[in-house]
């Protein structure tokens, strides 16, 4: 068996692939995503939902899959307007990408920033939003209340580049 796919839901997929002899490598694809670090006078805007998996609410900031056909940087817009409410009045700036667990997942992050937001309307249903300075999320990063990894990632960099 060289290559099987068994799809588990709408875009996740389980791969198993021969890996040795007789040893298969196991993974999940999934399409890529987004992060969006949105910051509106000089605080950042944090989403607070809840994670099944964790069976905890955490912090985050906007993120979501990237529709197929669509562009990383209008995902980023789509995803901040949806789960904030926030729009980005300008083209929201790449920060980096990356592959967040290349050993068991083949999606790619690709994360973005902007300064220049407004509000147009309510965030979505079961998401509430928070302002936060940046020495509260490394604070909220050390009492393991923003603790996604991802979000992590983009957050240092974004704060490395000033």
């Amino acid at each position: 068996m060289p290559l099987s796919i068994k799809k588990l839901t709408n875009g996740i997929s389980l791969v198993n692939k021969k890996y040795k002899k007789n040893e298969l490598y196991h993974y999940f694809s999934e399409p890529n995503n987004v992060i969006l670090v949105p910051v509106f006078k000089n605080k950042f805007i944090l989403v607070k939902q809840k994670r099944e998996p964790i069976n905890k609410k955490n912090f985050e900031f906007p993120m979501g899959w990237i529709d197929k056909g669509e562009a990383p940087i209008t995902a980023s817009k789509r995803e901040l307007v949806e789960e904030t409410g926030y729009k980005s009045i300008t083209k929201p700036k790449k920060l980096f990408q990356f592959y967040p667990d290349p050993g068991r997942n083949s999606r790619c992050c690709f994360c973005f920033y902007s300064k220049n937001l407004k509000k147009i309307k309510k965030p979505e249903k079961n998401i509430t939003i928070f302002f936060k300075s940046k020495k509260q999320i490394i604070n909220l990063i050390k009492s393991k209340k923003f603790n996604n990894s991802s979000h992590i990632a983009a957050f240092y960099y974004f704060i490395s580049r000033d």
